[in-house]
């Protein structure tokens, strides 16, 4: 029994050989400069602190799990309500104002002051609103930059491992498509969706400030334009790597399976031997390749995830204070932190969408080498 043990417990430890030779040689500086980068910023909210990279995300590392994330993520988001609650009192003190004021003004005549300090009051609230949504646009707009940076310093890691693999066709075909993609997908979404989404929450407002010129019906139009095209934007961005990756995955299979039968049966005497190293190599490459991709996919997450939690909870806020202040009457205010409170929650969806995107475009490449293993 020992004897038959004996040849797959040699291949699992030259397997684990390869691995460790390649993890040596290989370069992780940009990916591991990534995790230092976001451990500094908040590898404090974690419960084990600031594990390293190896320790985090290599075999055998027991410094980050799914529990700790989620209990790091849910500590951060609670932290970000109690630090904007300052920001709920401000809006409730001067919501309450511009609405007894409001009232003042209706239940006399001439109150001309009492119109100028209503005036003024709604105005400081719309600014404050417009501020914490440009605030919040920009906290997306840094986590999509740090994530398209991120996938352009990992891209050719990932991709020379596939190549390791005898990926050939695959490399070929997602080098250009991804970094063409990325960078298309980035420029959409800071030059035509948030500049969308900012001018449909500006048009909003806008129309709370009087009843006979409104704009909804073109500001609800610019924001459905930015959804739709981000919508379209993830299908096509999915289909297309999709597509790709499969394809080159199927052809680099058959060429690899091919090779691996001449070797074995028409190359004399070396023939079989070669076939069974190649293999061992290939295992290796493969476990290493998954390692890395599983390292890239964390690493993406936690990049989206600390701003989006940021977003949520300015979110919350607004959306808070005018459930809390709705029984006060049918305010413009109101209706104006409302408006604030959705269009955050369209910032927060398209950072989402976004960070989904490049989650699955890491894992379409990693299931494309798989693809070719299986194949072969």
């Amino acid at each position: 029994m020992s004897a038959t043990a004996a040849p797959g417990a040699d291949e699992a430890g030259a397997v684990q050989d390869w691995v460790d030779a390649q993890s040596e040689i290989v370069r992780t500086d940009e990916v591991e400069h990534y995790w230092d980068t976001l451990m500094r910023q908040y590898g404090g909210w974690f419960p084990n602190g600031n594990p390293s990279f190896q320790e985090a995300l290599m075999p055998g590392g027991d410094g980050f799990s799914l529990a700790n994330a989620a209990s790091g993520l849910l500590q951060f988001l609670l932290h970000e309500v109690v630090v904007n609650g300052k920001l709920l009192a401000m809006i409730v003190i001067l919501t309450v104002f511009s609405i007894v004021l409001e009232t003042l003004q209706t239940a006399f005549e001439k109150t001309t002051v009492s119109k100028v300090a209503y005036a003024i009051s709604y105005l400081v609230i719309v600014v404050i609103a417009i501020n914490s949504f440009h605030i919040a646009i920009q906290f997306a707009k840094d986590a999509i930059s740090g994530m398209i940076h991120f996938m352009t310093a990992m891209m050719p890691l990932v991709l020379t491992m596939l190549a390791s693999m005898g990926n050939v066709a695959t490399v070929s075909i997602m080098h250009p498509l991804i970094v063409f993609m990325i960078h298309t997908v980035g420029n959409l979404v800071f030059f035509f969706i948030f500049p969308l989404l900012f001018f449909s929450a500006v048009l909003h407002i806008v129309s709370t400030l009087t009843d006979k010129y409104k704009v909804t019906q073109l500001a609800t139009l610019l924001r459905n334009v930015a959804i739709g095209t981000l919508t379209v934007s993830l299908t096509v961005f999915l289909g297309v790597i999709s597509v790709q990756g499969a394809t080159g995955g199927v052809a680099d299979g058959v060429t690899l399976k091919t090779a691996k039968y001449v070797a074995g049966n028409f190359v004399p005497v070396v023939g079989r031997m070669f076939s069974e190293t190649t293999d061992t190599v290939l295992s290796a490459s493969l476990l290493m390749k998954n390692a890395i991709g599983l390292a890239g996919v964390v690493i993406i997450v936690l990049i989206a995830a600390f701003p989006a939690l940021k977003i949520l909870a300015l979110a919350f806020i607004y959306n808070l204070a005018a459930a809390l202040l709705q029984p006060l009457g049918d305010s413009p205010v109101i209706g104006c932190l409302q408006t604030i409170g959705k269009s955050m929650i369209f910032v927060f969806a398209a950072l989402a969408t976004v960070s989904l995107m490049f989650f699955l475009a890491i894992t379409i490449i990693i299931a494309a080498g798989n693809v070719t293993v299986m194949m072969r």
